[in-house]
């Protein structure tokens, strides 16, 4: 890996306009909430300018003016070796890594490759709507398991995990969780595994946002934790989140068995999507080699981001209350009292009072599964002076209902 340079502090306070750049978060809002001036809390991008690292690698490689197929380089996964080594400790083989369009492409592929019409799809809800959605769009059969919400955050049904495991083909886990903020410990991942096996079951782990996790905690990713649970896992990550690149479309599996890896391969070939995009290939190269410094201020100004709401929920009655992430910029915000203090009837309810009322547009919690219902999601990968006046909105809009 590239050495790092010292990191100049980074303008997280920076408001940099994004309408009319083709961005789904602010240019969708209209399309999504029905009217264009919400407070656009929602798709899970941030709105912090990628590193100069990047930045600087896309314009070099913008300035030769010939754009066409890309290959993956020797770069391209010696970065990924060595970021996972040490950003994570897990030493990987080049070898086992697949580079890939997206996540959610390649869980696609995987379900369809893996699995039969009928077959059990395991996932832990509230999960990310592609997660909870993909067993269904294939015809197979959505297995939940619930997770149970407590004070201190949320845990696994094990009782419920145990018997819907024994029913599936595939588990599909989101480690770190979205949206409810977990970072699964290794007694928890350890045990899932182990139930994996026992039924033989194959593990598919989005770990997209395995980098942005907060003291205390660390992420273990679950096919580190032994040879013979790393053959029956393929894991899925991308600089995406980490780096706010999600719009360059790269990412990549890590898969020991070379007969799962032969699989996605084949699925990625035969649907055309094995082409990388030439800027996505720059920018994870450059952002592996250079922007961990970068990283290092992000992680900070999301902590502060991520207790200040929590605080400002804690310290004001609005009927909301959220549990400290352990991972993510994303807080899973429980509703319900609010629900029964304004009357709202329904979900849709729900949704139409932070549009209508507080101006806001969140993710409601319905679309991430049943689990959800009463809950919302906000995102607080945004300046500060954005939280601090979507809040007030908020605070505002309650009181006004009160």
């Amino acid at each position: 890996m590239a050495k790092t340079t010292p990191q100049s502090p980074v303008d997280f306070a920076q408001i940099i306009p994004r309408e009319h750049t083709g961005c789904v978060k602010y240019d969708a809002r209209r399309e999504r909430f029905g009217r264009a001036d919400v407070h656009p809390l929602w798709v899970a991008d941030m709105d912090f300018a990628a590193p100069d690292c990047v930045q600087r690698a896309l314009a070099e490689r913008v300035a030769h003016p010939i754009y066409g197929y890309a290959i993956f380089p020797d770069a391209f996964f010696t970065t990924i070796q060595r970021w996972l080594s040490i950003r994570h400790g897990w030493v990987v083989a080049r070898a086992a890594i697949v580079p890939l369009p997206g996540i959610v492409p390649a869980l696609n592929l995987l379900v369809q490759a893996l699995s039969q019409m009928g077959d059990g799809i395991l996932v832990q809800t509230p999960v990310y709507p592609p997660i909870h959605q993909l067993p269904l769009n294939h015809g197979r059969m959505l297995l939940e398991n619930a997770l149970i919400s407590t004070p201190q955050g949320y845990e696994i049904d094990w009782s419920d995990f145990t018997t819907k495991v024994a029913q599936a083909r595939l588990f599909i886990l989101c480690s770190p969780h979205n949206p409810v903020g977990r970072v699964w410990r290794r007694d928890e991942l350890e045990r899932m595994a182990t139930l994996c096996l026992a039924h033989q079951v194959i593990i598919l782990v989005d770990e997209v946002h395995a980098d942005l996790v907060y003291a205390p905690h660390q992420h273990l990713s679950v096919a580190s934790l032994s040879n013979e649970i790393s053959a029956q896992c393929i894991t899925l990550n991308a600089p995406s989140k980490t780096f706010n690149i999600a719009g360059l479309n790269t990412a990549y599996a890590i898969i020991d068995n070379p007969n799962l890896r032969a699989t996605l391969h084949t699925a990625v070939q035969h649907t055309g999507l094995g082409s990388g995009n030439v800027f996505g290939i720059t920018a994870l190269i450059a952002a592996y080699q250079q922007g961990a410094p970068w990283l290092n201020q992000l992680l900070h100004q999301l902590q502060q981001n991520r207790d200040f709401v929590v605080g400002y929920f804690t310290e004001n009655d609005l009927g909301i209350t959220v549990v400290r992430p352990e991972a993510t910029f994303l807080l899973w915000l429980d509703c319900r009292q609010l629900m029964q203090r304004l009357h709202l009837s329904d979900d849709a309810a729900l949704a139409r009072f932070f549009i209508e009322r507080a101006g806001l547009g969140l993710n409601p919690g319905i679309s991430f599964g049943a689990p959800g219902s009463g809950f919302m999601r906000l995102n607080t990968g945004c300046p500060p002076s954005v939280l601090h006046t979507a809040l007030a909105s908020l605070n505002h809009s309650i009181s006004e209902d009160n």
